[in-house]
């Protein structure tokens, strides 16, 4: 059997490698969990051997298919360079951009600047993903992504290209006739005997917090956990409790709904998010013109 592999089955292999399971690579390749099944099997049929080891939490990549996943990455890069490249020529060629974020970056950030930079470059496709800073860092140094906005400090041990992208300051927010509602400053270990309103359990910022809950003996009491700054501003309004959420948030509901705004004493409530890539002479063309983009209309720029 002739030994032969089309792009759809590398971008599916490349798929379900990153996420070690077929459903969710499948859904990333906007392909059913029977068709990518049916295609990975395919491939294993073709070249004699298995690729993944399935087990009941996911698969994991064989020997072989270690070296496909490899191979895949490296004809995926020099087919997004040369669209690039061939983009004033051949304008029916798409590129495509992965960018992963961070929650505030998602949350604040980038919904308001792709609709500009996708009104512009019509043919260039973005997966925009959220992700916890340090797993960004190591997809982006891995070359599992173009591009990455990321909070604190980069690991050195990465090697990562970075640039400014906005400066985040975390605030806490109260009912009007909260306790802390009248302080001009406070201290986030005093906030922890009262009832928070979370983000879900999954969110990079959510995980951060706790984290300083933690570093103070202390769990923070979260009664509901929501997907958006918007909707906890309206909850903490309604008195179900405080939350912890960006300024430029707080300050833009302000306006809407009525609750109180208290600037934490503590110095992790002011984060760089921070652009990176694995090597700027190396990104692809279509990766370059977004990395600019976003560079010229961040907050850091202004």
């Amino acid at each position: 059997m002739p030994f032969r592999y089309d792009l759809t089955d590398l971008r599916l292999f490349i798929h379900v490698a990153e996420a070690s399971n077929i459903t969710h690579g499948a859904r990333r390749s906007n392909m059913s969990l029977a068709a990518a099944s049916e295609r990975i099997r395919e491939m294993e049929v073709t070249l004699g051997t298995g690729l993944l080891v399935r087990g009941r939490r996911g698969v994991q990549l064989t020997a072989a298919g270690a070296i496909v996943l490899q191979h895949a990455r490296a004809v995926s890069e020099q087919l997004q360079q040369m669209r690039g490249e061939l983009d004033g020529y051949a304008r029916g060629l798409r590129g495509n951009v992965r960018l992963l974020v961070n929650t505030v970056a998602m949350l604040e950030y980038v919904p308001a600047l792709l609709p500009g930079f996708l009104a512009r470059q019509t043919n260039i496709d973005v997966d925009l993903e959220e992700a916890k800073s340090p797993d960004i860092m190591r997809t982006v140094a891995a070359g599992r992504a173009d591009i990455g906005i990321v909070a604190g400090a980069i690991e050195p041990e990465m090697q990562l290209e970075t640039f400014p992208f906005a400066q985040n300051v975390l605030v806490l927010i109260t009912p009007k006739r909260h306790p802390l509602a009248g302080k001009r400053r406070v201290a986030f270990a005093e906030t922890l005997n009262y009832e928070y309103i979370g983000l879900d359990s999954a969110s990079a910022l959510q995980t951060f917090v706790n984290r300083q809950a933690e570093r103070q003996g202390r769990q923070l009491k979260v009664r509901v956990r929501l997907n958006s700054f918007d909707v906890i501003c309206q909850m903490v309004e309604a008195g179900t409790g405080l939350a912890i959420v960006p300024r430029a948030a707080a300050l833009r509901w302000r306006r809407l709904a009525s609750f109180s705004i208290v600037p934490l004493t503590d110095t992790w409530v002011v984060r760089h998010l921070t652009l990176c890539v694995r090597s700027l002479r190396s990104a692809t063309p279509h990766a370059r013109r977004l990395l600019t983009y976003l560079q010229e209309n961040s907050s850091a720029t202004k």
